[in-house]
């Protein structure tokens, strides 16, 4: 195409050299930002225009629409999603996780059971401290559903050390289902859940959900046009 527009005299060989090599540069890029999405292990690619915010008020679009932003990041602020399952928490994590990865910060997204396992055997392996570091490196690190299932005391202690090794270094986005007062009961100790949510609170955004369930939702539009069908 190039050598078209150049021998027709449309396009000088330097303008045609300079639009190329900005061709390269964008499209290297854009494959540095596939990479960057591609290893931060998200559940699924759902971005912030893919959700409903009509169908779940309580949320303030704007706070959400300014952590787009990625001013948190810079600031190594943490995010917490609070409520109840089905509402959205893990969508709006990984939405914001995908605009960090597409600005290529080291972006890593990981369920918070599998996160424990993953450290516990690192402990009885004697690597814990090179698996602590693993974590601790990313620029963002999303910890989904904490709180679904209490831990034990060791995995309690490993987990503290890991938000510790973050804290005031890197950003931390977290979805839960258990309200702030009752994270006790999931690591065993009201001593250490006050030292974690100390660490995770001191800087961060806290969006709190309260709402129906999407899946619920979809499961009841099911119902409805397979009635309405029959």
């Amino acid at each position: 195409m190039y050598l078209k527009l150049i021998k027709s005299g449309e396009k000088s060989v330097i303008d045609a050299l300079y639009e190329l090599s900005n061709l390269e540069i964008k499209s290297k890029q854009e494959k540095a930002i596939l990479a960057c999405v591609k290893v931060a292990n998200f559940p699924f690619l759902k971005e912030l225009d893919d959700f409903d915010f009509e169908f779940q008020p309580s949320i303030n679009k704007q706070e959400i629409l300014d952590l787009k932003s990625l001013r948190f990041v810079e600031n190594n602020e943490n995010i917490l999603f609070v409520g109840t399952p089905g509402v959205g928490k893990t969508h709006l994590a990984t939405s914001i996780g995908i605009e960090c990865a597409k600005h290529r910060y080291s972006t890593y997204f990981i369920h918070f059971q599998e996160l424990m396992s993953q450290l516990k055997k690192a402990l009885a392996e004697n690597r814990l401290e090179i698996r602590l570091k693993h974590f601790s490196k990313y620029k963002v690190l999303i910890i989904d559903e904490v709180g679904y299932l209490p831990i034990d005391t060791d995995a309690s202690n490993i987990f503290f050390q890991l938000i510790s090794k973050r804290y005031e270094k890197h950003s931390t986005i977290i979805t839960t289902n258990m309200p702030f007062s009752n994270w006790a009961e999931v690591f065993g100790s009201a001593t250490l859940a006050n030292a974690i949510l100390d660490r995770l609170l001191h800087h961060s955004h806290v969006i709190s959900i309260k709402g129906p369930s999407y899946r619920l939702k979809s499961k009841v539009e099911y119902f409805n046009s397979s009635s309405n069908a029959s």
